[in-house]
């Protein structure tokens, strides 16, 4: 099937394209997904796109008026797609809804890791020749309560490793998880309650009505002083502003985040030679105690190959069947 794949990065390609080989006729376009490019798709009766894309009503518009028939997302959020359009225009949409939930679970804790025993910082210091421990005394993870906000795949994964740790795990969710109630002893709780009560806080929930701005300036100030903040999942999830405030009222001691709330213009392309024009980002990357990565969170080979996997089979079913087993609307 003649495929156009958006927003193709060369950590993804040869996986996408090793999968692919002899199956389908695939393009690959470094162009992201949005207005001005979806007429690229015109004569594709699929296209294959990135968390970075763009399809809103107007793209899918332009999308269906070129003959676009599926949209296999590389991606298990799917908060960048009007789904409800796509619907109105026959389009079908199928997602990734899982791959390796161990490489955001894990990256979150490598981004606890690095923030509480200050890992950058002494690297940094150590490069000065500045042999001195003052500035980086951390906590022992041990017996502290950790916070999760969202207990799905990712969540879960996150869950077992701190329970490793000897910690105290509370969890929010609309769904009770009865294996993490017992192999991992989870106390869920409310959200209050959990922000509360926690010494580290992970959000690794999806991004959807519910959850848009789940952590403002009221959960904010529910928090213990000092409390270690961890977000994963998606920018939006989180009113950056307000998490700047608590940074700077100490509520939240720092921050370690693999997403951020105006991404999309930003992360996956090289800026070096330009300026990038966002406040709030500059803000946020330059405090002391915020470290930022550009949504690698699920940068490894398994992951990888797993994405790719699904993707490419997704587009086989739906070449054969009309339908893929992981359509979402």
């Amino acid at each position: 099937m003649k495929t156009l794949v958006y927003s193709i990065h060369g950590f993804d390609k040869p996986f996408i394209e090793k999968l692919g080989q002899g199956k389908h006729d695939l393009m690959f376009t470094e162009q992201p997904l949005n207005e001005n490019t979806a007429h690229l798709a015109k004569g594709f009766e699929a296209v294959a796109i990135f968390t970075s894309d763009k399809a809103n009503a107007e793209v899918l518009d332009v999308l269906s008026n070129n003959g676009v028939k599926f949209i296999a997302l590389r991606s298990v959020g799917y908060d960048h797609v009007d789904l409800a359009k796509a619907k109105q225009l026959n389009i079908k949409v199928a997602n990734v809804p899982a791959y390796s939930p161990y490489a955001i679970a894990e990256h979150s804790v490598a981004l606890l890791m690095a923030l509480n025993r200050k890992i950058i910082l002494a690297q940094e210091l150590m490069k000065q020749n500045d042999f001195r421990l003052d500035k980086l005394v951390g906590f022992d993870l041990h017996t502290k309560t950790i916070g999760v906000v969202g207990t799905g795949k990712i969540g879960s994964a996150f869950v077992s490793i701190m329970h490793g740790f000897g910690c105290k795990i509370l969890a929010y969710d609309i769904e009770q998880d009865s294996d993490l109630i017992e192999q991992c002893k989870v106390q869920y709780t409310s959200l209050e309650t959990l922000c509360k009560n926690s010494d580290v806080i992970s959000v690794n929930c999806p991004l959807n009505e519910a959850t848009k701005y789940m952590f403002n300036k009221t959960t904010f100030s529910q928090m213990k002083n000092g409390v270690v903040f961890i977000n994963t999942a998606r920018g939006g999830i989180v009113n950056t502003q307000d998490l700047l405030d608590a940074l700077d009222q100490g509520i939240v001691s720092s921050a370690g985040l693999d997403v951020y709330e105006y991404e999309k213009p930003i992360f996956f392309y090289d800026h070096s030679n330009t300026q990038i024009d966002d406040d709030r980002f500059e803000k946020m990357r330059s405090h002391p105690n915020v470290w930022i990565t550009g949504h690698q969170g699920f940068l490894t080979h398994e992951a990888l190959e797993g994405i790719a996997t699904t993707t490419i089979r997704n587009i086989d079913e739906w070449s054969i069947n009309g339908k893929s087993i992981n359509d979402i609307n």
